[in-house]
């Protein structure tokens, strides 16, 4: 595509070689290609048509303001070569943990045999070639605490892989049973905290207390009462804290800012976010270790700030997500996600009011967390609603649409605008025929080098996709990488990370108010004044 779009702008010569084509005048070659039956009339009438769509586009990138070429503006996550090793501990070695670690540049073993396996089946299998390219983030992992014996050796096998970014292995990271304890060690600058949610406030306040760095998956905590004292020990301290939200790093949604920045959409009065799954896996029925007994979980330290205590319990513990005493299902799970990418494009903070509604519709296991779960979010000073909605048991594809008088965007892994066939701002080049509110003013693609005008289906297909990796100046990274290399950075460096405990704050406050709702049946306000949801 993005060949075919060079091809059309410039005069080339003529000439009977490959390596001549491309001082082949457009004229030339066309004539050229004309002279063959079939092949020519297809051939000009395609060309003709991709002037058509470039005048178009010129036409539409001049009234909105928007450069057409170039990617977004992503700044380098980090400012400076990494400097002095840091130490790092992992507390939580399960699946996201692992996946943290691995991205940090330290891949388990296996997993680094799995991808060689994966490239050798598929050449086109990128995972591996992600990974070691990755930037050195000059860490090593010097700790590991986790209360599955299984996960923990796993975290230690992962700290000293040879095969990883920067190359060669470090020594063998120490296994601790009480977070405290590595806390205390003198052996960490910095932790990663991957826990389930009802860990992550005593934890991450445990950690300030010793003056130690925290990066924490989201959602930031369990509680509102959680979110006020984890707020308020953060912010009395100096150190460096970064929520786990990947998308503040997603190529996509710092162009849709700059595309909120010119005003493209015009006023926008709604958002409808989305997130559906259709599998037991996506609706958090994980896989039970054949390993996981009494024996090798300590369960009584799991369950140590859960609200209810429950005998020993396989199915809690590896699918936890699935009862409250431990998270906050689809809340704090996936709408988390929806609404800080909102709060990134727009800057919407903690909503006025929320209204929820949903069920166990279909996941009749035992779980009391919702697998049906909508919220209403009224922002009346920005004149403005946020809408979610959630499926266990579809899989309809996800994303998030801004919706303006003049134009509407929908964001996930790419980027598409289109017109309202009753805008203000666009009325004439509509009536002009410039633009045509049936197909996208502009799709935008992480990887490709800028925005097409005018948008096939095919781009429309691959459009509507969401992306796991995002792209940084055209090259494929990680964005769990780049997260965790701008949390090092600050820490390194100085500066504000992206998604900060105020952003981390506003996301907490905002899943708390959706959870409350459902489970009082009544809608909730948030009190700025008294700090409290009521």
């Amino acid at each position: 595509m993005t060949d075919e779009r060079k091809d059309v702008g410039g005069d080339q010569p003529a000439a009977d070689s490959p390596a001549d084509w491309t001082t082949m005048s457009r004229r030339g070659w066309l004539k050229a290609l004309v002279s063959i039956p079939v092949i020519g009339v297809f051939v000009y009438n395609f060309v003709r048509k991709r002037a058509a769509e470039a005048t178009k586009r010129q036409a539409i990138m001049a009234e909105l303001g928007v450069s057409e070429r170039g990617p977004a503006v992503i700044p380098d996550l980090i400012s400076k070569p990494p400097g002095e090793r840091l130490r790092v501990g992992i507390i939580g070695f399960g699946g996201e943990g692992e996946a943290l670690v691995r991205h940090a540049g330290f891949a388990h073993p296996g997993w680094v045999e799995d991808a060689r396996k994966a490239v050798a089946e598929n050449p086109r299998d990128k995972q591996l070639e992600v990974y070691l390219n990755q930037q050195d983030l000059n860490i090593a992992i010097t700790a590991v605490c986790d209360v599955f014996d299984v996960r923990a050796e796993r975290g230690i096998a992962a700290s000293q892989v040879e095969v990883r970014p920067g190359g060669g292995a470090l020594p063998a990271a120490k296994r601790y049973r009480r977070y405290q304890d590595m806390l205390q060690s003198g052996d960490v600058d910095a932790v990663i905290i991957a826990t389930p949610d009802h860990w992550h406030s005593r934890m991450t306040m445990d950690a300030v207390a010793e003056g130690i760095h925290v990066y924490c998956e989201k959602c930031m905590t369990r509680t509102e009462e959680e979110a006020l004292a984890m707020h308020a020990a953060v912010k009395a301290s100096d150190i460096v804290f970064q929520l786990g939200h990947q998308n503040r790093a997603s190529e996509s949604h710092n162009k849709a800012r700059e595309i909120i920045a010119a005003n493209i959409l015009g006023p926008i009065t709604l958002v409808e976010a989305t997130t559906n799954r259709n599998t037991p896996w996506g609706a958090w029925v994980w896989d039970i270790h054949e390993e996981g007994n009494p024996a090798t979980i300590d369960w009584e330290h799991f369950q140590e700030p859960a609200a209810h205590k429950v005998p020993f319990n396989l199915g809690r513990f590896f699918r936890w997500r699935c009862w409250y005493d431990y998270g906050t299902g689809l809340s704090g799970d996936l709408l988390s996600h929806e609404y800080d990418a909102v709060n990134q494009i727009l800057e919407v903070g903690i909503p006025k009011s929320a209204v929820s509604s949903g069920g166990i519709y279909y996941f009749k296991d035992g779980r009391d967390v919702p697998d049906v779960f909508q919220s209403v979010f009224e922002y009346p000073d920005r004149d403005l609603t946020v809408m979610y909605s959630a499926t266990l048991a579809n899989g309809r594809n996800r994303s998030a649409v801004f919706m303006g008088h003049d134009a509407s965007m929908r964001v996930s892994g790419s980027l598409t605008v289109s017109a309202d066939s009753d805008s203000t701002r666009y009325e004439q080049k509509i009536k002009d025929r410039m633009i045509d509110p049936s197909v996208p003013m502009f799709t935008y693609q992480p990887g490709l080098k800028g925005i097409d005008a005018v948008t096939s289906a095919t781009e429309e297909y691959f459009a509507s996709r969401g992306l796991l990796y995002t792209y940084q100046g055209g090259r494929r990274v990680s964005s769990y990488h780049l997260l965790i290399g701008e949390w090092l950075d600050v820490i390194r460096n100085g500066g504000q990370t992206s998604c900060n405990i105020d952003r981390g704050f506003e996301e907490a406050i905002t899943c708390h108010m959706a959870t409350r709702s459902y489970l009082e049946g009544r809608r909730v306000t948030w009190d700025p004044v008294r700090r409290r949801i009521v």
